[in-house]
């Protein structure tokens, strides 16, 4: 699954993406980008 990178600026990968409910109930992706490691989301189902 693609997810928007802000530190890159660019779409990419989410490496070792995991499918969580966020605190209103809505489903979300969380990841981390494969170039430099931040931190990604992606709202919507996965």
């Amino acid at each position: 699954m693609q997810g928007y990178c802000v530190k890159c600026k660019t779409k990419r990968e989410i490496k070792g993406a995991k499918s969580i409910t966020m605190k209103n109930g809505r489903p979300a992706t969380q990841g981390t980008c494969p170039v430099c490691g931040t931190k990604m989301f992606r709202i919507g189902k996965s």
